[in-house]
């Protein structure tokens, strides 16, 4: 049986947004805002009929570290295969962050996230 290796790339998204719901700014890293840490990370999960398929490579996310930590607004920036992009999702919902700041203040921070599925 084959087994999966993951890895995870963090980095900012150079754009500042208006989200929704508050209007609240969405700011990326860098020009005095920091860049969100990872406190808790979730690994996807492989589906076995995928990891049989031999599909492998990965998922890009874009999504907004809220100033609570949660992850918000997660969307499939490069997509792999449908099965592997949902997997990717629902395990970036789980994720906790340590928010990033600006002059000392939590703030909304637009980040991507790469998960890549390798098979060993």
């Amino acid at each position: 049986m084959r087994s999966a290796a993951f890895a995870v790339v963090i980095a900012g998204v150079l754009s500042v947004a208006v989200a929704g719901r508050a209007q609240e700014i969405v700011y990326e890293p860098g020009g005095g805002v920091t860049l969100p840490k990872v406190v808790r990370e979730v690994r996807p999960q492989y589906p076995p009929e995928v990891m049989q398929s031999g599909v492998q490579g990965t998922v890009t996310l874009r999504c907004v570290v809220q100033r609570d930590g949660k992850p918000g607004d997660i969307t499939v920036y490069e997509s792999l295969e449908p099965r592997l992009d949902e997997a990717a999702v629902e395990a970036m919902k789980q994720w906790e962050f340590e928010p990033g700041q600006r002059s000392g203040m939590p703030v909304a921070v637009r980040i991507a996230v790469e998960m890549k599925f390798t098979l060993k």
